[in-house]
């Protein structure tokens, strides 16, 4: 069994060989451990540093794209190196390596796809966190969990293991953020799950990957609404349509009467433009969702699809963890 640690930076030189070093390589269980640095667009000695402190593999983006697509391509680039075990954690040394083991336990043993790290499921220990963060995940916790039926404590915490099944089932298309994403994604495709409790360090100064809190909750509700829309999507234009057409239609059956009983609309003809411009808007969004609902189905097909390609491509993965070429020679 494979094991790849993948460590998304920016501009972390300071703290990054520090958690390279400490990445346990020899795990009960495992026969190997690699170390994938995913470098997204560094202006400092990053990549040197993390290369000295013992990095097997870099890949490293031009440009800095955001934490969302240094995610997806770390985890591209892990199964490409034959990942059976995919561990994130954040270079700014907020997280403690040694803290794999028991992350990847469920994994390795209980036959669990993923494993998510909560700083709050320790009832003991509280981190010390800025008040607008812990305000910020609370609701974005909350929030996810009525989306999935799920029962998490941490939903912004990127600490987090996949097995290989995980890892092919996943998708995600934000920039700047993933961590609500990937809940969303997994959960939704009936992926098992399970939170471990974890202790985080104090941060050494601010995060170069989330530059402002307010951007990241955005980009997080962004992200909630948008996998609202994609995968309820009868739900979400549905309900536009009732919201939009049942006001109309409880107005024009009070003209109605209103007309029949006096035989007249005035002084509230000007309403009939409200009523059908309400009915004729909510019809639509109706027609919509179902139309919605008929591409989610489609959706579905095509991820599978996805899913099985990518379980053909990483099946042929040597023991270097590189894929073979089916016809060389």
């Amino acid at each position: 069994m494979r094991l790849v640690v993948m460590i998304p930076a920016y501009n972390e030189e300071e703290t990054i060989a520090s958690v390279i070093k400490k990445v346990p390589r020899k795990i009960q269980g495992i026969d190997s451990v690699q170390v994938l640095v995913i470098n997204d667009g560094s202006t400092d000695k990053t990549v040197e540093v993390a290369r000295e402190a013992g990095a097997d593999e870099i890949i490293s983006h031009k440009t800095n794209f955001g934490l969302g697509v240094a995610f997806r391509d770390g985890i591209n680039q892990a199964l490409n190196m034959g990942a059976d075990i995919v561990v994130n954690i954040d270079a700014d040394g907020q997280f403690d390596p040694k803290d794999i083991l028991p992350l990847i336990e469920p994994i390795s043993k209980e036959g669990v796809d993923f494993v998510a790290a909560s700083r709050f499921l320790n009832k003991n220990w509280e981190p010390e966190l800025p008040w607008i963060k812990i305000i910020g995940n609370k609701f974005f916790t909350n929030l996810v969990n009525q989306l999935t039926g799920q029962k998490f404590t941490d939903t912004q915490c990127g600490f987090r293991a996949y097995s290989k099944e995980a890892a092919l089932r996943l998708n995600t298309f934000g920039e700047f953020t993933y961590t609500q994403e990937v809940i969303l994604d997994l959960a939704n495709k009936g992926i098992s799950t399970k939170e471990v409790p974890i202790k985080v360090r104090e941060r050494k100064g601010r995060s170069k990957l989330v530059k402002h809190w307010y951007s990241y909750g955005l980009s997080a509700l962004t992200i909630i609404i948008r996998y609202f829309r994609d995968y309820r999507p009868l739900s979400f234009f549905g309900t536009i349509g009732i919201a939009t057409l049942l006001p109309g239609l409880v107005v024009g059956i009070w003209m109605l009467f209103h007309w029949i009983i006096t035989g007249r609309t005035s002084p509230y003809t000007s309403l009939l433009y409200l009523v059908v411009t309400l009915v004729v808007l909510g019809t639509l969004f109706i027609v919509l969702a179902l139309i919605a609902d008929m591409i989610g189905r489609q959706r579905r097909i095509q991820e599978e699809l996805i899913y099985y390609q990518k379980s053909l491509r990483y099946a042929n993965v040597d023991r270097e963890g590189k894929i073979q070429k089916e016809n060389s020679g």
